[in-house]
């Protein structure tokens, strides 16, 4: 199993406090670092304000080597396809290859309002999703004009320049995540567009049975049953004793019996335990939801104690 680290930004960080990050879990062997694609905090009071996800992983490409880059997700509300299909490219670009795609509809409206960001129904929400994903994907794949001509957007003779350094994407670009909860829709844009799919933050057997979902619409598109990643997200929060865990919990402002039932949390050997059970219903790869951008030595922790067990 792979393990990421996952960071939510937009809870109060500033660049170099996500730099530290990224160059720590680099540095101990992590997967990937990826960060949420927020403009407001859910809570507190967000100081010194959200850093935009896109200009944080540019900067990243260029002062880290090997670690994966990406977001968990950018909202599909925030920025026109054609611009991202851009900005994704050369951010690949400058990292030599290594950026994953996270790309969803889109929820909290508070944010919108917030920064003067239009928040359709749900229905157009996803309905702009499906065509930016087509049109993004088309973009990284066209090798002359690409034209497009959608309910909201409309290309006409586009280049599709740059090109993203990978080529390994389900349509010949960027790898491209999907995922949440959704029973119809959601399992058939990822069969249609994903190379990975993520459940976040739900128990091992709900997990199992969005799966379930994503499967039999992969098999309904013809893809290869093996075409697919599976993915889930979780809440961080490992001790090497009872009082670490509980020094750690109360520093996120959750309770450590919360978090045990419903992250990976407690003692290293807990944490394998519940990782365990999420390989057991075919999980891949887990993105570690870290919310103490401070707290390096928890990295270290899990590093350490966990990493080589999973």
């Amino acid at each position: 199993m792979e393990l990421r680290i996952f960071t939510e930004p937009q809870q109060g960080a500033t660049y170099d406090d996500l730099l530290a990050v990224a160059t720590t879990a680099e540095d101990l062997g992590f997967g990937a670092f990826f960060r949420s694609d927020h403009y407001l905090t859910m809570g507190g009071s967000g100081l010194p304000g959200p850093t935009d996800a896109w200009t944080t992983l540019a900067g990243l490409a260029r002062e880290t080597r090997t670690i994966r880059l990406g977001t968990l997700v950018t909202s599909a509300t925030f920025r026109h396809p054609g611009p991202l299909a851009i900005q994704v490219a050369q951010v690949d670009q400058m990292s030599g290859g290594r950026v994953d795609f996270g790309l969803g509809a889109g929820w909290f409206d508070a944010e919108h309002a917030a920064y003067g960001i239009p928040f359709p129904g749900t229905k157009e929400r996803f309905d702009r999703l499906e065509e930016q994903l087509e049109v993004i994907t088309g973009l990284w794949a066209t090798e002359g004009g690409y034209d497009f001509e959608g309910t909201h957007y409309e290309i006409k003779d586009s280049p599709g320049l740059p090109k993203p350094d990978q080529r390994s994407g389900r349509r010949g670009g960027v790898p491209v995540i999907i995922g949440g909860h959704g029973k119809k829709r959601t399992p058939a844009l990822a069969a249609a567009y994903a190379d990975e799919f993520n459940v976040p933050f739900a128990g091992a057997d709900d997990v199992a049975t969005q799966f379930g979902r994503v499967r039999a619409a992969v098999e309904e598109a013809g893809r290869p049953a093996d075409s697919m990643t599976y993915s889930a997200a979780l809440v961080l929060c490992v001790g090497a004793d009872e009082a670490e865990v509980e020094r750690r919990a109360a520093a996120i402002g959750r309770e450590k019996d919360e978090l045990r039932e419903n992250g990976v949390a407690g003692t290293p050997e807990e944490a394998v335990a519940r990782l365990a059970a999420y390989a057991e219903v075919g999980v891949e790869r887990v993105y570690l939801q870290v919310l103490d951008l401070a707290d390096l030595d928890h990295l270290r922790l899990v590093a350490a104690e966990v990493m080589p067990r999973v």
